[in-house]
């Protein structure tokens, strides 16, 4: 059973299909249609809409989108939908800023924006326009105004209205809820202990509490799939029309969200969305956090995880080049048994991955700095000083790489000392670029040192031509990207990112 809030009314769902998607269930079931169907991939945000959950002594509002986020996300939250911002007989101030600015043209994306804004404005200008209307697609061309609806939302004073009024009351209700779960997940009945389940005509999703829950119920049932933010397994769903027999929820497990700086290494949760990974990526490697603000849109990345981008095994994961430039490893969980295997063991063929049956990823471990525990928490990693980290995309967001490529390198008086190269897209796997790494290993820092690698790369990949690049395109702009790295080295006070100055 999942039992959340739709906006103040309470919702218990336990005879419902696993594989019904938050869109489906609010237009089919609830008659709201003010929350639009419009790639129901997740792209254009005209089905965006708002999950508040406890965060502290206070609610966390972010944006999803409903036509890829599964009815099983909506356990413990408040579900927002653009019906619920009216107050009485008035507009929502985000509503009134829109009308202000004639910001809603033909008025199908309209709703999308308004949930995007209203997020925006419960964040506390904590974020910004640019980033929380990536994910939103105007095909009236009407940016300008919708920006200026943002703009006069900034400037003004106070942004109290009925969420502020009750959220002492929500949040009691939605940690009441939790309490609830977590009493009802631990009956020695059916489902097994610690797990409680959302079933209908043979469907079920089992949703584990705890990561000894999870290990217990995979094992048993390793045809399972797990799903954590859903942003890729949904698109089966909603595109290729697949129902799941059995999918197992991640969202209730609170050790897979845990990201946090351990003496030795960074460490995150598998499941921990990629919008809670940015904070600390952002302190401590912000050439990763720098791309993962290009990882697809706002509502992609506060549900996709870093543990289903590499579970999944893509060739153009963005995620995985990083990792495996920073010497990643994965810590995985079959059962009561752990291992650590280095990411560059995990990639074993297209789509393939070297996990076990009723075996997953518990956490992604970042090697850093060794030091003590007392000052882990305000010391950087030493590996951001020489990483670089770029994608090639025909968008700057919400869209997929061509090419992307990570360079860990260190220098040490001019010499090349350690190199780990690693690219997505060119090969049927995200790969290190062995031969390139030891053309410039023990070779002094220029650019004929840089040259030679980059002939080297023809010996280390042979990309594929597809709709998004051709094959010596793809091996071109690999290249480049090395070259790229060098100037950027050299003259690290010259401007050539685009983003630094657009």
């Amino acid at each position: 059973m999942i039992q959340f809030l739709l906006n103040q009314r309470l919702h218990r769902e336990s005879q419902l299909d696993p594989n019904t998607t938050v869109l489906s269930w609010l237009r089919r079931t609830q008659q709201r249609c003010g929350t639009k169907e419009g790639c129901a991939s997740g792209d254009c945000g005209a089905c965006t809409v708002v999950l508040a959950e406890p965060a502290g002594d206070r609610l966390r509002y972010r944006t999803v989108n409903a036509c890829i986020t599964l009815v099983s996300a909506l356990d413990g939250k408040q579900l927002i939908t653009v019906e619920d911002l009216k107050q009485r007989d008035q507009l929502h101030p985000v509503q009134q800023a829109m009308v202000d600015c004639h910001a809603s043209q033909c008025g199908f994306c309209t709703p999308g924006f308004v949930m995007s804004l209203f997020a925006l404005q419960k964040q506390g200008g904590q974020g910004s326009t640019e980033q929380a209307l990536a994910g939103n697609l105007c095909r009236c061309t009407g940016y300008r105004p919708i920006v200026a609806a943002a703009d006069q939302l900034a400037a003004q004073e106070t942004a109290d209205d009925q969420f502020d009024q009750t959220e002492a009351q929500t949040l009691a209700r939605l940690k009441a809820l939790a309490a609830e779960a977590s009493v009802s997940g631990t009956s020695s009945s059916q489902p097994p202990a610690g797990v409680r389940q959302l079933t209908h005509d043979g469907r079920r999703c089992l949703m584990p509490g705890s990561l000894d829950a999870l290990a217990a119920a995979y094992l048993a049932e390793p045809q399972a799939r797990l799903v954590a933010g859903g942003t890729d397994l949904a698109l089966a769903i909603t595109q290729r029309s697949q129902r799941f027999p059995l999918l197992i929820s991640l969202n209730q497990v609170p050790e897979l969200r845990a990201v946090e700086q351990q003496p030795h290494q960074l460490a995150i949760g598998a499941a921990a969305p990629l919008t809670d990974c940015l904070p600390l990526l952002r302190e401590r490697i912000p050439a990763f956090a720098d791309l993962l603000t290009r990882f697809a849109s706002q509502q992609i990345r506060n549900q996709g995880t870093l543990g289903g981008n590499l579970a999944n095994g893509s060739p153009i994961g963005d995620a995985a080049p990083v990792l495996l430039a920073l010497n990643a490893a994965l810590e995985l969980r079959r059962g009561s048994e752990t291992r650590t295997l280095p990411l560059d063991d995990f990639f074993l063929g297209y789509r393939q991955t070297a996990l076990q049956p009723g075996e997953f990823i518990t956490r992604i471990l970042i090697p850093g700095v060794t030091v003590s525990q007392k000052e882990a928490a305000s010391m950087p990693l030493n590996v951001t000083t020489s990483l670089y980290v770029y994608k090639v995309s025909k968008r700057l967001e919400d869209d997929i790489s061509a090419v992307c490529a990570a360079f860990n390198l260190d220098i040490q008086h001019g010499v090349v000392h350690r190199a780990r190269l690693a690219y997505g897209g060119m090969a049927a796997t995200p790969a290190r670029a062995h031969h390139t790494e030891q053309a410039l290993v023990g070779q002094p820092w220029q650019l004929a040192t840089v040259e030679l690698a980059c002939r080297a790369l023809a010996e280390d990949f042979t990309p594929i031509s597809d709709f998004r690049a051709g094959s010596a395109y793809r091996l071109q702009v690999a290249q480049n990207l090395l070259r790229r790295a060098y100037f950027e080295h050299a003259a690290p006070q010259q401007i050539i990112k685009v983003t630094d100055y657009v």
